[in-house]
C-alpha cells in the first residue's frame, strides 16, 4: 500500500487518488479535490450517525472572528476504538494513501435546520493568534477528507467558493481536496462553506492530516 507521508501535492499522489475507483477530479487549476460517490454504505454511516449523535457537542474555532453565527454545527470526537471508525480510518488509508501517523482522530459533525459553517479555509492561518499552538508540533493541515453520512430534506450543500463548485450531500459520498499549493503554502482557492440546513439534519465525517506526525 502507498505511502505519501505528509501529503504534501505531488504526481505521485495524484495518480493515486485518480486511480481509485469510481473517483472523479474536479476540472479546476485552482484547486486539488476529489470526490468519489457511495465511498461509504448506508448501514457503516448509521453507525457513525448513532454515535454523533450520542456524543455531539457545540462546534468551535481555532480563531474566533467575533461572529457567533460563523460556525453553528456540533461535532463528536469519533471514539477510535469503534469498530466502525476503525473501518472508515482504514478506508480513508487505502483511498489516499496517507500516513495514518499524520492523521488527526476521525470527527462528526451535525448540522441541524438553520445551522451552518460559514466561508473558511481548513488550514491554519500562519498570521493567525493560534498558529504556534495547533501547528508547532504536527505542522500545517494538508489534505481534508469529508465523507457525507446522510442526505437532509433540503439545503447543506458544500460550496467552493472560488470555483463556484457546489456539492450536493449523498450518503456516503466522499470529498478530498489538497488544503496546499504544490509549493507547501496554504491555498486560499480551498475556501469552502457548509452552506444552511433548510429541512431535516446533515450528519459528515472530517478527517484531516498533517505535514508530520500527530501528537
Amino acid at each position: 500500500m502507498p505511502d505519501f507521508g505528509s501529503g504534501h501535492p505531488s504526481d505521485a499522489l495524484v495518480a493515486h487518488l485518480r486511480a481509485q475507483a469510481g473517483v472523479q477530479r474536479v476540472p479546476s487549476p485552482k484547486l486539488t479535490l476529489f470526490l468519489r460517490k457511495g465511498f461509504l454504505e448506508p448501514d457503516l454511516c448509521a453507525a457513525i450517525v448513532a454515535q454523533v449523535e450520542a456524543q455531539r457537542r457545540p462546534s468551535t474555532l481555532s480563531d474566533p472572528n467575533g461572529d457567533a453565527a460563523f460556525r453553528t454545527s456540533e461535532t463528536c470526537d469519533l471514539d477510535p476504538a469503534n469498530p466502525a471508525v476503525i473501518e472508515v480510518d482504514a478506508r480513508i488509508r487505502a483511498f489516499t494513501g496517507l500516513n495514518p501517523a499524520h492523521g488527526e482522530p476521525m470527527q462528526g459533525q451535525r448540522y441541524a435546520v438553520g445551522q451552518e459553517f460559514k466561508g473558511h479555509t481548513d488550514y491554519f492561518e500562519p498570521a493567525g493568534v493560534d498558529y504556534a499552538r495547533y501547528c508547532s508540533v504536527a505542522g500545517q493541515r494538508t489534505w481534508t477528507v469529508m465523507i457525507y453520512l446522510n442526505e437532509p430534506e433540503a439545503g447543506g450543500a458544500t460550496r467552493f467558493k472560488t470555483i463556484d463548485k457546489i456539492v450536493q450531500p449523498e450518503v456516503g459520498k466522499l470529498l478530498a481536496w489538497n488544503n496546499l499549493r504544490p509549493d507547501g503554502t496554504p491555498n486560499p482557492a480551498t475556501i469552502h462553506q457548509g452552506m444552511k440546513v433548510r429541512a431535516g439534519v446533515k450528519y459528515v465525517i472530517t478527517k484531516w492530516f498533517r505535514e508530520r506526525e500527530w501528537g
